[in-house]
């Protein structure tokens, strides 16, 4: 019986194809072959491709075994055959293609209108381009000399909409004539002279933006082709997401992408490939602080954006209005001609702090904010993602790296990267366009989602030093970005709508990242092989990942033969592992000490957010077994206890308050208990928990006789749990046990470490508290606690945790948690230790409380 994957390639070939053609390729599929054509590739999709659906969960389990046991009979190379319609076909192991999904879906619960609309399955099948990739046909000319020109003309043919007159309309915008004529609090007084303050907002609009000159443009689109040909093997982009995108566009209403912020690239790499994809000029919301003035300038000719220094002073000072008006009118008058606008919804790489950032919510809330006075009857929002093989600007320092990107600097570090990458291989990279949804249907919707919510002090704090039992049945309100001047000129449910926004977005735009096979091979050696692995048990190891990794939604952003993709991979990381050739020809690959196992860290992060859910769940579990049974104890002795369905929500809803927000990136219209449901969901179809099923009672799968009580035929959307069914007296007397399957425990501790090297820096983070010298400023206790990572990194091994960032979240955790108090001072913030965590009880019962969901 063919499973899922190999039934949806026989259902997609056998109707198209000729008999003879069609009998060699169903001969392949039925063989555990994926049929690769060595030429003729276009016309070859469409006869065979992957239906993307999902399958049932009851055979996920059974597939996994068929098609572990299929790559096993297969792993030898096989010759090329020819079929009957002339094509040469090549059969190689189909460890990629069985169910590719498509990612990018906008939120039905949010935005159930959009969510229809712009979207049809036929945009599935459109495969990918390769931007970089300009031939011939992408010019309107032919002949050899085009084909050696053909980067030239492109650039040259590139559409580029005049906007001149940009500067007088800004100035005829209602706000800034408020301004000028002295009707607005702050404004020009009738004592003041007009001119002069014309001549500020002049000065105020050249340090915003400046017009966008073609000639420039097109040079340095052509420039930048040439360089990212050097440093990239292929710039992949879905054609079905990119078609979504340009329905939207076609719909009369503005842009505004809303994108991760992964490398110093990422603010010319996709202006070029909106460019490419005919969506004329991106204009791009800078970040100052990043850019030195001469960068700056260049930067706006090319249609960058700046926020001017005086649009974040006070709320009352003559200048930050002036500055915020100039702004807003700058942005109105963006929105008004339709041109695309990309704000980066992450801090800048090497900058240490939040992972929101406050200048991207800035930018978004004046967007929002020219919505809802009626400037644009709307906007549609479309979360955007890029992620790489490796980061090109990433050097082993990058997180210290604090001073703004100069002309010249940039400039040597463009000859560092072609320098140094021309020695390696070239890598990879994927741009991901999720669903574009509307910004009013959101705001209308999303202000219903909004309930009581407390702070970690009031959920956690009685809990840890065991006053109370009982978790609130309330959320978490953390939030560690700064607000800025023009966020904090807005009503403060606008600012909360803008938070919950960003968040939303971010969201949307991790859950359509495409997982990189770097990603993969540094969670493999970092968390199940640290002490080396052969490279014949690391071919399997990588081929079950990317198949977990597909199962549950997530894309990968590689493909081909299973042996090449793992020597490219190692290929890559040649600096931070070892490869020791050893008898029989095999290869042992061993992770590098010290920096290197934290720059794979680094790396698995990316893979996080696939696995995230079921890593809450199993750290949730072993926190519950931490009291009963030992943590060295046999895996049979630890399935003998029940966990009740009850104790298990308790359990990870700890978990979910612990973890900081920036990681959870939980979308705002679910609830924790929603999330706490979909985690023990995931934790049931992955195989580790099974229902415990009392003799005589009815199975937990029988819901032919039960029934709805009054009380709960009518409840919000949001709060339907599994405990609906009958009442709620149902899920307390609901229980399970570890499955005693022979994969559970390598996949439980693979599961559990995932999110080790965060919660042992939180336990370490309290081991110092009573060696830290407090009180100190943020900083400088920051790297206090820094130095002691790194310290305890090289007595225990724990590389992976001497991380800066870690320190931080820790700290924040802390301070949010009543472990650590801030007051002003002169000299900054001070943080001094609160008086409930001076005693050495109350810290041991921290540090006891965070190390439960470690598993050792």
């Amino acid at each position: 019986m063919a499973t899922p994957w190999r039934a949806g390639y026989a259902e997609a070939a056998s109707p198209c194809l000729p008999a003879s053609s069609r009998a060699a390729v169903l001969a392949g599929v039925r063989g555990g072959c994926e049929v690769r054509f060595l030429w003729g590739e276009r016309e070859a999709q469409k006869w065979l491709v992957p239906r993307f659906y999902r399958p049932p969960m009851d055979t996920m389990l059974e597939a996994r075994l068929q098609t572990k046991q299929r790559n096993t009979q297969n792993s030898r190379e096989t010759s090329l055959w020819s079929s009957g319609f002339g094509m040469k076909l090549e059969a190689v192991t189909p460890f990629l293609g069985k169910y590719r999904p498509f990612v990018g879906r906008c939120c039905q619960t949010c935005t159930p209108k959009s969510w229809e609309s712009l979207f049809h399955r036929s945009i599935m099948d459109l495969g990918f381009c390769n931007v970089i990739l300009v031939k011939e046909e992408n010019t309107r000319f032919r002949g050899w000399l085009v084909r050696r020109l053909c980067c030239f003309l492109w650039s040259l043919e590139q559409h580029i909409p005049p906007c001149r007159d940009a500067p007088e309309k800004i100035m005829e915008r209602t706000g800034v004539q408020n301004v000028i004529s002295g009707r607005d609090p702050g404004g020009a007084g009738e004592g003041q002279v007009s001119g002069l303050v014309k001549k500020e907002v002049q000065r105020i609009l050249g340090h915003i933006q400046a017009p966008p000159c073609p000639f420039l443009l097109r040079l340095f689109s052509w420039a930048l082709l040439r360089f990212l040909k050097c440093v990239f093997l292929n710039v992949q982009l879905h054609k079905g997401q990119m078609k979504m995108v340009h329905q939207a566009a076609q719909a009369g209403l503005p842009l505004v992408l809303l994108s991760t912020h992964k490398s110093l690239l990422d603010g010319i790499l996709l202006p070029f490939v909106l460019l490419s994809q005919g969506l004329g000029v991106l204009r791009v919301a800078w970040d100052p602080r990043t850019c030195s003035p001469t960068l700056r300038a260049l930067l706006k000719k090319l249609g960058g954006l700046f926020l001017p220094p005086e649009a974040n002073l006070t709320l009352d000072s003559s200048e930050g209005v002036l500055a915020r008006a100039v702004v807003h009118a700058a942005i109105e008058q963006l929105l008004v001609s339709k041109q695309p606008l990309l704000i980066f919804l992450e801090e800048p790489p090497g900058v240490l702090g939040p992972r929101l950032s406050a200048l991207g919510q800035t930018w978004l809330g004046l967007v929002v904010e020219a919505v809802q006075v009626g400037v644009v009857p709307d906007a549609m929002l479309v979360p955007v993602a890029i992620t790489y093989d490796l980061v090109p600007d990433a050097p082993c320092d990058a997180y210290h790296a604090s001073a703004p990107l100069g002309l010249w600097t940039g400039a040597l570090a463009v000859l560092r990267i072609l320098r140094g990458w021309g020695r390696s291989r070239p890598v990879c990279v994927r741009v991901h366009l999720a669903q574009p949804f509307s910004l009013q249907e959101y705001t209308i919707n999303a202000r219903s989602c909004w309930g009581s919510r407390q702070t970690l002090e009031q959920l956690l704090q009685p809990i840890v030093l065991g006053q109370c039992t009982t978790v609130p049945d309330t959320e978490k309100e953390q939030e560690w970005t700064p607000a800025t001047g023009p966020l904090l000129a807005l009503k403060e449910e606008d600012q909360l709508l803008v938070r919950r926004l960003s968040r939303h977005v971010l969201n949307a735009s991790v859950m359509s990242s495409a997982v990189m096979s770097t990603a993969i091979m540094a969670t493999l050696l970092l968390f199940k092989h640290q002490k080396g692995v052969f490279l014949s048990q690391l071919l399997g190891e990588f081929s079950w990942l990317t198949e977990e990794t597909l199962l549950r939604g997530f894309d990968v952003g590689f493909s081909g033969q299973l042996r090449c993709l793992v020597q490219h991979t190692l290929s890559l990381l040649q600096a931070h592992v070892t490869l020791l050739r050893v008898h029989q020809g095999d290869l042992l690959v061993v992770p590098r000490l010290g920096p290197g196992l934290t720059h794979l860290a680094h790396l698995s992060a990316e893979l996080l957010p696939t696995f995230l859910s079921e890593a809450v769940g199993a750290c949730a579990v072993r926190g519950l077994l931490a009291g009963r049974v030992p943590p060295e104890g046999p895996w049979e002795l630890q399935g003998i206890e029940l966990l009740s369905q009850n104790e298990l929500y308790r359990q990870i809803l700890l978990l979910l308050h612990l973890l900081p927000q920036d990681l959870l990136l939980l979308q705002p219209c679910q609830s924790s208990y929603c999330y706490c449901q979909e985690v023990l969901d995931r934790l049931i179809q992955c195989g580790l928990l099974v229902a415990e099923e009392t003799p005589g009672s009815r199975p937990a799968c029988d819901t032919g006789r039960q029934r709805l009580s009054a009380k709960l035929l009518w409840k919000p959307s949001g709060d339907f749990t599994d405990s609906d069914s009958d009442d709620f007296e149902e899920a307390e007397g609901r229980f399970f046990r570890l499955s005693q399957q022979s994969r559970c425990p390598d996949f439980f501790l693979f599961l559990c470490r995932l999110l080790s090297p965060l919660l042992k820096a939180f336990a370490q983070a309290a081991t110092f508290l009573h060696q830290g010298q407090l009180p100190d400023t943020e900083s400088g206790y920051a790297e206090q606690l820094f130095q002691f990572l790194q310290a305890t990194a090289q007595e225990e091994g724990f590389f992976e945790c001497a991380d800066p960032n870690l320190a931080i979240s820790a700290i924040w955790t802390f301070r949010d948690l009543g472990v650590l108090q801030q007051t002003p001072s002169p000299a900054g913030p001070m943080l001094y230790l609160s008086p409930v965590f001076t005693s050495w009880e109350n810290q041991e019962k921290l540090e006891q409380f965070i190390r439960q969901f470690i598993c050792s």
